[in-house]
């Protein structure tokens, strides 16, 4: 079967998958809460943004959550995309506690749309160094 890197001279020896990255952890499923929160479209996130949504035992005395936490980055997420300009990519920065003790601080993100395994919409949400 040719596709579009067979027909401009390149073979394609391995591809993975999005559902293997969910399989392995690279990607966690994130679409049930996302749901709730108004997407319709399934949506992961890397590990690095589930390290950043993920609290510290430290900052679970302070009250932080992952669920809080990945509330509040859906829902910045939410409205950076009904003032985007449309494409396939939008940066956004959501407030977290990093440290007890100290004011939240924003971190870089970035949420990408695609095709899933069968050619469905989704969203995946990464740092800015990752891809």
């Amino acid at each position: 079967m040719e596709d579009k890197a067979m027909a401009e001279g390149f073979e394609v020896i391995h591809a993975y998958t999005r559902a293997q990255a969910l399989e392995d952890g690279v990607l966690v499923d994130l679409s049930g809460l996302a749901r709730e929160a108004g997407f319709r479209w399934p949506l992961a996130v890397t590990r690095g943004v589930w390290g950043v949504i993920e609290p510290s035992q430290e900052l679970k005395t302070e009250g932080q959550s992952f669920i809080g936490r990945a509330w509040d980055l859906l829902n910045v997420l939410r409205v950076e995309l009904r003032t985007a300009q449309g494409g396939r990519e939008v940066r956004f920065a959501p407030y977290f506690l990093a440290e007890p003790g100290r004011p939240p601080r924003q971190v870089a993100m970035r949420a990408v749309s695609g095709p899933g395994n069968d050619g469905e919409p989704v969203i995946t949400v990464m740092m800015p160094d990752e891809d």
